[in-house]
């Protein structure tokens, strides 16, 4: 009898009962992950996450199914392309008055500067559409669609050099470190295609020479691994190391999956650690994309009309054109966060010949993605994002001529747009000063600008959180406010 009582007492033991409750929950993490079928029902009115920080997701009914975010490294010059300003015309070659300067601060290529002379580039600006929208006669596939397009010409950051500005505009924070927003994206709304990464990025160059890129633009910061952005390169293998090693089949590979994933579920129920399922995620994803994967990025069959549509380099891989049809074909599979990088606009000097050069890399293919995507019907689902990291100064940099001239980094105003679900087309919302240098109504801060993205996704940006090193951390950090007047 007191065996039987000691086995009892040891059977009701705390660490026995949490050791069992550990292997149960481990085995159950597993399966969701190797069958998530059963898991995703269930979240389907709940959250892909942990459920730890957040309440269910989504707060509430999004009207943004999936995102395609062009981002146009570099920074585009605002005034050669949207914001027009007729008196940088006029007092061409002048000073910029220093009450309008301020105490700005300024990068140090033209804080020696002893002048600021204005520029005003060769390029006519025309209105177009019933919207009346300023666009330059560099973007003409632009002004075609303007009435679709809602710009924003009030963005503006507190970074004031490259790297620390499209770290921003990408996680929240000018330091390294912060999850991306596309990884904030798939924490907190899960996949709706289990045969591709929730978090997509495609890379390209429109000229040689300009700030690089870094993977911890997407990279998933201290939220689970799955998280992370995964790159598709151009060319015979898209994703690397996703082909079966030589000498081993897909059935051979399967096997090894299966018991790879039993010694992870061992380990799990000793160590208590996430990322372990995380990684047996990313393995079974892996292996499914062998498949999808493929076949996805296979453009080979799209009918002549749409390379035509998007232009001749969309039939080479790895340009912006190919990206933004590709971007489509994505869209199509439902993959929920889409980032191109489009980097060759940094433009200091010789900017009147290397603007040209850029804007014809992007204007055919950025008007044709929006087209494409309403004549298929996911543009009433889908929000496309076009924009650099902050935008260019007024003034010159360095020698100014007729012919030639260059801006410096100008993070207090800049330009942006946005096309299709859940925002408002064929309107401008906000306004510069008269010499396109200072906001004169209506501004949009970085995380106003993510929250109102993350708003449109179903999300409220204040209550998607991820506990780390003792505070919860979210994208627009502690700041943050909706902006109501871009909304449909």
């Amino acid at each position: 009898m007191e065996n039987h009582f000691e086995q009892v007492h040891h059977q009701l033991n705390r660490r026995e009962f949490l050791k069992g409750s550990v292997l149960g929950l481990g085995a159950a993490a597993l399966g969701s992950l190797l069958n998530p079928g059963p898991a995703l029902a269930e979240g389907a009115s709940g959250w892909a996450g942990s459920g730890l920080d957040n309440p269910r997701l989504p707060h509430f009914a999004p009207k943004v199914k999936r995102i395609i975010y062009l981002f146009q490294s570099g920074a585009p010059s605002q005034l050669e392309l949207f914001d027009y300003k007729p008196k940088l015309r006029e007092m061409f070659g002048q000073e910029l008055p220093p009450s309008v300067r301020g105490n700005q601060r300024l990068t140090g290529m033209s804080s020696g500067q002893r002048s600021f002379p204005l520029a005003f580039g060769k390029f006519e600006f025309q209105q177009h559409g019933k919207s009346q929208a300023w666009v330059s006669d560099l973007l003409p596939y632009h002004s075609q669609i303007v009435d679709e397009l809602c710009f924003i010409k009030t963005m503006h950051t507190e970074a004031i050099n490259h790297d620390p500005a499209v770290t921003f505009v990408q996680t929240g924070s000018q330091q390294a470190g912060r999850p991306s927003f596309g990884s904030w994206i798939s924490y907190g709304l899960g996949s709706d295609n289990q045969n591709l990464p929730t978090f997509c990025v495609l890379l390209s160059k429109g000229r040689g020479g300009d700030q690089p890129l870094y993977a911890k633009l997407w990279g998933n910061g201290f939220l689970p691994s799955e998280h992370q952005g995964v790159m598709f390169r151009s060319g015979k293998d898209p994703v690397l190391y996703l082909n079966d090693p030589a000498g081993i089949d897909r059935a051979g590979r399967r096997r090894m999956l299966d018991y790879l994933g039993k010694l992870h579920q061992q380990q799990f129920s000793h160590v208590m650690d996430e990322e372990i399922n995380s990684r047996v995620s990313q393995y079974e994803m892996a292996y499914r994309m062998q498949t999808s994967v493929p076949e996805t990025l296979d453009i080979s069959r799209e009918p002549d009309y749409i390379y035509d549509m998007y232009g001749p380099e969309s039939r080479q891989p790895g340009t912006f054109a190919a990206n933004c049809l590709l971007a489509r074909r994505l869209a199509e599979k439902d993959v929920k966060f889409v980032q191109l990088y489009h980097q060759g606009w940094d433009q200091h000097g010789n900017l009147p010949n290397d603007i040209k050069t850029m804007a014809k890399s992007v204007d055919q293919a950025s008007a044709a993605l929006v087209k494409d995507l309403r004549q298929r019907g996911l543009q009433e689902d889908t929000l496309v994002i076009w924009g650099g990291e902050f935008g260019r100064t007024n003034y010159s940099q360095g020698k100014l001529t007729p012919e030639n001239y260059g801006r410096d980094h100008h993070p207090r105003c800049y330009t942006v747009w946005m096309a299709g679900a859940g925002v408002k087309a064929g309107m401008t919302y906000g306004e510069t000063d008269e010499f396109g240098y200072n906001v004169a109504k209506d501004p949009v801060h970085i995380h106003d600008f993510q929250a109102t993205v993350m708003h449109l996704m179903g999300m409220d940006h204040e209550k998607l959180t991820f506990k780390h090193q003792g505070r919860r951390y979210r994208l627009t950090d502690v700041a943050g406010k909706l902006v109501k007047g871009v909304l449909a």
